[in-house]
């Protein structure tokens, strides 16, 4: 009832507000939450054979019919899905009534109360409509009839849009409407608005009759007029006008300030308005230029985007205005700017969207290394720009993707585009271009020194499980901001595309390692790549160095917007303490806080921000600093360890004295034994073996060891010193390691280390062994929540955090941020165990943590470069870890950060406090 009162609410709407307007009447529901039953029968597969209902808009294989199919399947289902529905038509006598579908996959034929609406219509991504007005019953009911092929007749549809690297689905997935407009009514508009004021637009409508004449006014989104009403030229043998106007001073429409207006365009006659349309769109002007740039409103922009499918895991490409409206804004979260539609046209409202909230666009023709041959690809170049040519955010056309480029095609966009867009080929050099896919750290050095073109890869650092995206960014950015040329880039990709099978008791399906490259999982859940891409492309640029006791308050920032000035944005400073491994709290106690004036720094300049801290500032643990944009949006917030004496805080009272600490040989064991501690080691191997508390059982064991070093035990003692009982052990091999215990009456036992070791490693420290059954959670001060890599450190917060135990493999299960992996900064650690609960601290600012070892993937790739090496322990205290790579490169390929750790022989040496 609710669908149904919904429909009857827009119906008479559309019908009352102004008679001469557009009616817009839907037979389907809006999106995924708001669909409208048909019947329906499905020719082969699941539930197939017999009519039934399904919701429309939707894709058939969500739904429970028909078979499955990524597009690298080789054989790939053809079933047919058939849809009846009845409808009421009005007395709609004197209009022209059109139905039209937003999206159909793939071959769709249409009929009206048994007759066909027109030819048979191919290709799944694009708005069509047929003209039924001489097919319909007025005041009746009326059958509408569709029969939807998923495999297309035309053998070139199949190749760039079902032989693809994406889920390939069935079904009427975008909504069916009707459209009722009077017998003289305007088509479509094209506008081209620009920068200076400019405005023109051409008009398509049926000719005029005698006294009628084509008028349009600008205003503002609210209704103002804007500038003086103006007149179509007279073209008494054509449906096309052309109309102009001058705007003094518009209100520009960039990605920073995404300023809209409106255009309502009528045909009036002796008797008033017959016709009447709004279009909304923005006056800016976009420019390539040759061997130097890309350019909005005369700025140079760098596109800072991800590649986005139309894709929910429940209901494959069938999305909502909310779905678009959040991941617009995770996008500006994010401090995306710019996002590429792979590989085929979004839906309407996601453009819309853009328009209003300010990304930019490069919108796409289907064809993924395969390309639709000429006659079908004309047909859809028209209906892809006819639709979206009027959208500010939309820079550029894709004539294709990898190779599905027909170049036939490359002149027909400007055919429906007064603006005369940018076509490119993504993954080549083309109309001054350089898009090239993936380019490895080297490619990129080329490009800068030698590369002509506008260089921006429309596909790069690829996100499969938990590499690329954010690991190698901070290293390829360094670069493109040195590029004379550079336009910036497109990472792959925006989420993961598991769908839901309904098939197979509604498992996540990626399928294997082809669909898992998000930055967010397929629910939106945020990767620790998304807080690096936020960082590393913030408008306002810091990259953090360490803070010191000669610290004066002066923070180095850049201005990377292109339009904005920095006095348009606002800082916040907070000095903070943070809990101790003993409080119950995770937040940070603000001590301080306060606003930095702002400083005129405008676009693409450097600068130094005052922060003007007070004196005792470096009383405090950490410094947080907190950018906001024009419009109070949170761009990052940076954090400076000011002490890393986290032990201080830790165990400012002497705890409780023992009476004395025993130390007893038997065979090969040593036992240093403290009131109700029992400290066991193997004196052969020099190793701690386990901790005895009271009967309670802490198995931390076999360590420390030196990673990935062979190394044997050369010497192994150990001694009293007043009231301190001290184990030394020393080890050579292929690097030398020095431990040294110290037992203390009522203090944590010390472990002091240090080693010397040549040659490149993955990793360098110490490790020990720890049953990870044994582990419950974590909680940690350090940078956080989630896990690192060498060559992923940015966009982690430096404070107390807290994890429960879990086995999450990035891109296969999504409960974030992942338990398992490198922690950076850490001064402290508590293991929560139900038997054994212990904490580690440390007062080295450069201490990375490891935590047991990340599952392999069920999918993981043979050149294993998204599963880095860890040290064969299960908890490591390291100064050194590893980098990782992306689907088709090697993190040593991928930059500087890549590269092993090196290491020259030099003395390595670092204290740990155990607190059992």
């Amino acid at each position: 009832m609710k669908k149904i009162a919904l429909q009857l609410l827009l119906f008479l709407s559309g019908f009352n507000a102004f008679s001469q307007e557009t009616i817009v009447k839907y037979l389907s529901g809006t999106d995924k939450d708001h669909t409208v039953l048909w019947d329906f029968y499905c020719t082969d597969g699941r539930k197939s054979g017999e009519w039934s209902k399904i919701p429309v808009p939707s894709n058939w294989e969500l739904q429970g019919f028909g078979t499955y199919n990524y597009g690298h399947d080789k054989n790939k289902a053809s079933e047919q899905g058939l849809y009846k529905h009845s409808f009421k038509a009005g007395q709609w006598q004197n209009k022209k009534v059109f139905i039209v579908f937003e999206g159909s996959m793939t071959d769709t034929h249409v009929k009206i109360n048994g007759v066909e609406a027109g030819d048979v219509h191919q290709g799944a991504f694009y708005r069509f409509k047929y003209d039924i007005t001489k097919l319909l019953k007025f005041g009746e009911n009326n059958l509408l009839e569709v029969k939807v092929d998923k495999m297309s007749a035309n053998q070139s549809v199949n190749d760039a849009e079902r032989q693809s690297d994406f889920w390939v689905f069935g079904g009427i997935f975008r909504p069916v409407h009707l459209e009722i407009v009077p017998g003289t009514y305007i088509d479509r508009v094209a506008i081209n608005a620009q920068a200076d004021g400019t405005f023109k637009m051409d008009v398509y409508a049926q000719p005029l009759k005698t006294g009628e004449v084509i008028e349009a006014q600008v205003k503002t989104l609210n209704g103002k007029n804007v500038g003086k009403p103006f007149v179509a030229k007279l073209n008494a043998n054509s449906g096309q006008f052309e109309m102009q106007s001058q705007i003094e001073k518009p209100a520009l429409w960039s990605a920073e300030f995404p300023n809209l207006y409106q255009v309502v365009i009528g045909i009036k006659g002796k008797s008033g308005s017959v016709h009447q349309v709004k279009q909304k769109f923005g006056f800016r002007t976009v420019g390539l230029r040759k061997n130097d740039g890309l350019y909005v409103n005369g700025s140079k922009i760098i596109l800072k985007g991800t590649n986005r499918h139309s894709f929910w895991p429940e209901t494959g490409r069938t999305l909502s205005h909310q779905l678009d409206l959040n991941d617009v804004k995770l996008m500006k979260e994010m401090n995306n700017n710019a996002v590429r539609m792979s590989h085929y046209p979004p839906d309407h409202d996601f453009l819309n969207i853009c328009d209003s909230l300010g990304l930019y666009v490069i919108n796409e023709l289907t064809g993924w290394q395969s390309k639709y041959d000429t006659e079908v690809g004309r047909k859809l170049v028209k209906e892809l720009v006819v639709r979206d040519v009027n959208h500010p955010s939309v820079l550029m056309w894709a004539n294709g993707n990898e190779g599905g480029w027909n170049t036939d095609l490359d002149n027909d966009y400007q055919l429906y585009d007064p603006q005369n867009r940018t076509v490119i080929h993504p993954w080549a050099k083309f109309n001054e271009t350089n898009t090239h896919h993936y380019p490895e750290y080297k490619a990129i050095v080329k490009e800068v020194a030698e590369g002509q073109e506008v260089f921006f890869p429309t596909e790069f650092l690829h996100g499969l499980y938990d590499g690329g995206a954010g690991a190698g960014l901070d290293d390829f950015w360094t670069l493109m901001e040195t590029h004379p040329h550079g336009a910036g880039g497109f990472i792959w990709a925006f989420v993961d595309e598991n769908i839901i099978r309904t098939d197979k008791n509604n498992i996540y399906d990626g399928d294997g390692n082809h669909a898992p490259d998000g930055v967010l999982g397929p629910h939106r859940e945020k990767e620790a790549s998304f807080y690096t891409i936020k960082e590393i492309w913030s408008p306002i640029y810091i990259n953090p160095q360490p803070v010191d006791q000669n610290f004066d308050g002066k923070i180095a920032i850049e201005n990377r917007y292109s339009f904005t000035k920095l006095s348009q944005c606002s800082f916040k400073w907070q000095l903070a303490q943070l809990p101790t491994s003993s409080s119950s709290s995770l937040a940070p106690k603000i001590v301080s806080n306060g606003k930095p004036k702002p400083i005129e720094l405008m676009p693409g300049k450097k600068g130094v921000l005052e922060l003007h801290l007070p004196k005792n500032w470096n009383k405090n643990d950490v410094l947080y600093l907190t950018a906001y944009g024009p419009n109070k949006e949170e761009l990052f917030t940076w954090s400076w360890v000011i002490k890393s004496d986290a032990i201080t805080g830790n165990f400012e009272k002497p705890m409780p004295l023992s009476a004395k600490i025993n130390a007893e040989e038997s065979g090969e064991e040593l036992v240093i034994s403290s009131k109700d501690l029992k400290y066991y080691f193997d004196k052969k191997t020099g190793y701690i073996n386990k901790v005895m508390k009271g009967n309670a059982l802490i198995p931390l064991s076999n360590g420390p060891v030196l990673a990935g070093q062979n190394c044997t035990l050369t010497a192994f003692k150990h001694f009293s010193d007043g009231n301190q009982h001290i184990v030394e052990a020393d080890y050579n091999g292929d690097a030398s390691l020095h431990v040294k215990w110290t037992f203390t009456l009522g203090q944590p036992a010390k472990l002091y280390y240090s080693y010397k070791q040549s040659g490149d490693a993955d990793f360098m420290g110490i490790t020990f062994n720890f049953p990870e059954e044994k582990i419950t959670g974590m909680k940690w001060r350090g940078r956080g929540p989630y896990r690192v890599w060498k060559n992923r450190l940015k966009g982690q917060q430096y404070g107390v955090w807290h994890k429960k135990y879990n086995n999450t493999v990035t891109g296969e299960t999504w409960n974030y941020p992942e338990f398992k992996g490198y922690h950076a900064e850490v001064n402290w650690v508590s293991f929560e165990s139900k038997e054994s609960p212990f904490t580690v601290f440390t007062n080295e600012r450069a201490m990375y943590l490891q935590v047991l070892h990340p599952q392999r993937e069920e999918y993981a790739l043979k050149n294993n470069n998204v599963e880095p090496s860890f040290p064969k322990g299960d908890i490591g205290f390291l100064q050194g870890i590893s980098a990782i790579g992306t689907k088709f490169h090697s993190a040593e390929t991928m930059g500087p950060q890549g590269k092993k750790n090196q290491n020259n022989g030099e003395l390595v040496k670092a204290t740990l406090w155990f607190k059992f």
